[in-house]
């Protein structure tokens, strides 16, 4: 029998997938380019992901991000305060994040496998609970890991596009 978790298992599996075919061998110039002034890097998006959705996972589940805990935020060595996730970045922030795809996807692999422990463990009660009274409707544990997968898997698929692109050149 599959279980809700199960399911939010195979998706954050599907999210790790893309990053790891979007960003494997690519060099950090390749992963720095942006199609125009104002797009996002494929370095910058699979950051971005990941750090929303270590920092997501991290609330919910009422522990430290990875970035923090685990060093990423100095391995990174970024231009941003510690807590920065991207949201309402500048072109120039996009700009700034050049970073390997070793280190990329590392953060990432480190991020998933934190998730995929805690999600793995949830039961379809836990997934009922409000974790956000801020917003009509209150946003439930589920809803929230699902905005989660939502955005992360947009911003694979960005960045599998960007790869396309460049490899078409």
């Amino acid at each position: 029998m599959t279980t809700s978790s199960d399911l939010l298992v195979d998706a954050f599996g599907r999210i790790r997938e893309v990053v790891e075919d979007a960003v494997t061998g690519l060099s950090t110039d390749e992963l720095s380019t942006r199609l125009d002034d104002g797009a996002n890097s494929i370095g910058w998006l699979v950051w971005h992901l990941t750090r929303i959705q270590d920092d997501h996972i991290a609330a919910a589940a009422g522990i430290e991000q990875v970035w923090v805990a685990e060093g990423w935020s100095d391995r990174f060595d970024l231009p941003f305060a510690t807590d920065s996730t991207g949201y309402g970045h500048s072109p120039e922030d996009v700009e700034a994040v050049r970073v390997s795809a070793q280190l990329l996807t590392d953060y990432h692999r480190e991020v998933h496998d934190n998730t995929v422990a805690y999600v793995g463990a949830l039961t379809d009660k836990d997934l009922e609970q409000v974790i956000d009274r801020g917003w009509t409707p209150p946003v439930t544990l589920g809803a929230r890991l699902i905005s989660v997968i939502g955005d992360d898997l947009q911003h694979a698929g960005q960045a599998a596009f960007i790869r396309g692109v460049l490899r078409r050149r």
